[in-house]
């Protein structure tokens, strides 16, 4: 493997375990063992430690969810919520409901104050990308601010119940109620 292809490996692996095991079951040794990477990698491609690495798998997560609401600029709310719980319920269907959301991970059992921080800025990004597409669909300033915080805060928890359920059951009602939210709201 060439050399910025082992650390965006490891960087993709650690998003997954991160989703799939949160931080515990993503240390270094987890990740180079399931990216198939060197063990010298570690501090070569992460010399700032495990903190780098998860902020670069943070950034990642972020950048896939970004990337999935691209085309729904310009579209009425209720497309802008459905698109944001149509990626979650690719990611669990994709993954047979092993996998949440990495950010949603390192925020809730992260042990270094700063991957925490971070989680906590990409989650204020996201509240800000979505209150955005929400204004341009239609929403006013302060229902589309609501809409966003309420939209995150229930595709997490749905993510978790359908992870812990084995089941989209919660998720498709949780999925929904957003939906019809965001279209009375409008």
């Amino acid at each position: 493997m060439a050399k910025g292809e082992v650390r965006a490996r490891m960087v993709t692996t650690a998003v997954r375990l991160l989703a799939e095991k949160g931080p515990t079951g993503a240390s270094f040794g987890d990740v180079l063992e399931a990216a198939g990477a060197p063990r010298g990698s570690t501090y070569h491609h992460f010399p700032a430690g495990k903190r780098e690495m998860y902020d670069a798998a943070l950034d990642l997560a972020s950048q896939r969810a970004d990337a999935a609401l691209e085309g729904v600029r310009g579209q009425p709310a209720d497309v802008v919520v459905e698109t944001f719980f149509g990626m979650w319920r690719s990611l669990l269907t994709h993954t047979e409901l092993r996998a949440g959301c990495a950010v949603l991970a390192v925020a809730v059992a992260g042990d270094d104050a700063a991957n925490v921080e971070h989680a906590g800025e990409i989650f204020a990004a996201w509240r800000g990308r979505l209150e955005s597409l929400l204004v341009e669909g239609g929403l006013d300033v302060g229902r589309a601010r609501t809409v966003a915080a309420v939209s995150i805060s229930a595709a997490e928890g749905a993510v978790a119940l359908a992870r812990a359920e084995q089941s989209l059951d919660a998720f498709e009602l949780v999925a929904a109620e957003l939906v019809e939210l965001a279209r009375r709201a409008g």
